[in-house]
């Protein structure tokens, strides 16, 4: 997320090279034909040729053994069907109800949802996770929602004012309702950990027949969200971003419904970032990389991305202002979603303009 042309979530088109199925069908055909050179992977066939029938007379068999002497090269020859065909298929025949279930079985297991593993943060940490729904597209205009709520942070210190909006065409069960949202919003720039934690600013909520609040916090859907006079979307990735124009930090419903990866899930805690890091440019802070590899990330560290270093200098390249925000040195952070996390000096490198 960040400022127009220094957001924080977009998408970072990623060239792959793959092998089509039709040269894997021609391969597997030239493979195994008849009279061509053999490859490495085919396997070997055995080849039987009888020569001319010997003058000799054969002896007769003893009696002895009887039914065994056709009997034996039969199964020699059905072991060495069952081989051949084997090796071709890469499974075994299955005769009747035996080896079927071998069958069925072979080849890698099948993926499921809800494992334990942890999130690998330093690898493609900036696609959306998956989770609850959300409207792709709104009307592009936002309805202010009714209340307002007391100064918070120190006396004497200037108030920055500021709105709650939603733009229309949101079912407001996607967010849990009007109610709902303004209190998360309210409650996160209240808490001590946040910017009033600086001593030198205070906030207040308040309703549309304020004059001219000093920014607004705009909940908003992905289509308008990439819009070119919005955040736009150089880097295709969901983020959300503050519009010093026109004052409006636009909260992406996408992240607020579904977060972040490398927040491994805690939506409480990404929804807490997401509107610090925002307001966090309305008091002039810039996007930076992680301080200390291994520490708590800074708030304005685009941790909708992710939190390693080289990761979101690779992700922040396809837009011009962004680059340069953070350098590739190797360092990976850990998820932090407030400026002053220990309630003491900002984290990590400067104050609040």
């Amino acid at each position: 997320m960040g400022q127009r042309g220094g957001r924080d979530g977009k998408k970072v088109r990623r060239d792959a090279v793959s092998v089509t199925r039709t040269d894997l069908s021609i391969r597997g055909e030239r493979r195994y034909t008849r009279g061509e050179r053999r490859t490495d992977a085919e396997p070997l066939t055995a080849s039987w040729r009888p020569g001319t029938e010997s003058s000799r007379t054969r002896k007769t068999p003893k009696r002895g053994y009887g039914w065994r002497v056709y009997v034996v090269p039969l199964l020699v020859v059905v072991t060495v069907l069952v081989v051949v065909n084997t090796t071709r298929n890469g499974s075994p025949l299955a005769f009747g109800g035996f080896g079927a279930q071998a069958a069925a079985t072979s080849g890698p297991p099948v993926a499921t949802e809800g494992t334990a593993t942890a999130v690998n943060v330093t690898g493609g940490t900036a696609v959306l996770p998956t989770g609850g729904t959300f409207p792709q597209a709104g009307a592009g205009t936002w309805r202010v929602l009714a209340g307002s709520g007391p100064v918070t942070g120190s006396a004497g210190a200037r108030v920055y004012h500021y709105r709650i909006a939603v733009e229309d065409g949101i079912d407001p069960s996607v967010y849990a309702g009007d109610d709902a949202f303004a209190k998360t919003v309210n409650a996160i720039l209240a808490d001590p950990r946040g910017w009033i934690a600086a001593g030198t600013l205070a906030l207040q909520w308040v309703d549309s027949t304020y004059p001219a609040p000093d920014f607004t916090i705009a909940l908003t859907t992905p289509n308008t969200d990439h819009r070119p006079d919005m955040c736009g979307f150089q880097i295709q990735f969901e983020g959300s971003c503050w519009l010093l124009g026109t004052k409006r930090v636009v909260i992406n419903v996408a992240r607020w419904v579904r977060g972040a990866l490398a927040f491994d899930g805690d939506l409480g805690l990404y929804r807490e970032y997401a509107i610090n890091h925002e307001v966090g440019h309305v008091f002039g802070n810039h996007h930076v990389g992680c301080a200390t590899d291994g520490g708590l990330a800074p708030v304005m560290m685009e941790q909708s991305f992710g939190v390693s270093d080289d990761y979101v200098y690779d992700v922040n390249n396809p837009e011009p202002a962004n680059r340069g925000a953070v350098q590739r040195d190797g360092k990976v952070c850990r998820v932090n979603a407030w400026p002053y996390p220990q309630g003491g000096q900002y984290s990590p490198n400067a104050p609040p303009g």
